[in-house]
This record gives structure tokens, sequence and C-alpha cells, in this order.
């Protein structure tokens, strides 16, 4: 099943935002778009762009029927390793917020070329729902 919401940027070319199959909740690579304008918000911000790229997920997550907390695995996709150290504060931050129980999803980091210039990170995310 395709999964759709308005609170995540509309995929700019051919894929969906997520998929479920199952109990299993797919979300493709999100960016830190603004979801209303598509503007990407933070220029030079790793720590921003990280927030609002997380946030994304998070709305492609819920509109699956998933919440953070049922996230097996982030995906994070950085463009310079300098930016580690920022992107951890604020993709930590996010976790804590968003998973009360103390069990923090599996992440795995990487550092690649992206496909709009002003993007520093993209993370993508599985989930199991229910």
């Amino acid at each position: 099943m395709e999964i759709r919401t308005d609170g995540a940027p509309a995929p700019a070319w051919a894929f969906s935002q997520g998929v479920r199959k199952g109990p299993l909740l797919q979300v493709s690579g999100q960016g830190p778009q603004d979801p209303f304008t598509g503007e990407f918000v933070a220029p030079g911000d790793v720590g921003g762009q990280t927030a609002r790229t997380l946030a994304n997920v998070k709305a492609v997550l819920l509109a699956g029927g998933a919440t953070v907390e049922d996230v097996l695995m982030f995906r994070v996709y950085l463009t310079d390793r300098a930016h580690f150290a920022e992107m951890n504060d604020a993709y930590t931050a996010f976790v804590e917020e968003n998973c009360p129980s103390g069990v923090l999803p599996c992440r795995t980091t990487v550092f690649v070329g992206l496909p709009h210039a002003s993007m520093l990170v993209e993370v993508d995310a599985l989930a199991a729902v229910g």
C-alpha cells in the first residue's frame, strides 16, 4: 500500500513517500524540505536540516500507522564527514524525544553525494507496524 501525506514533501521523481507491506513500512529518503513550500530549509546548517528531515520521516511514519518507536533502522546520508557530530546531536534529540521507552532504533550513517546541492542530509527508515 502506498503511503502519502501532506506532512512531508511530495516525491519529486518516480517513487512513493512510503510503502507498507504487511507489518513493514519503508519510508523513502527524506530531505530538509518544508512540506508546504517545497523550499530547502536551514542552508548550511546540518543540525537544522536534520531536524526538518526527521520531521518529514516522522510524518510519513504516522501516515503509515507507525511511530518513531516502531522504527527498526534509520539510514542517514551525509555529504560531509565533518557534519557528523552536529547531525548526531540533532538525531539524538529527536530519537530521545520520540522513543520514550528508551529503546532506540538501529542506525547506519554513510557519506555520499545527494541529489540537490542544498541538501546536507537525507534519511530513510524501516518500521515494523503493530
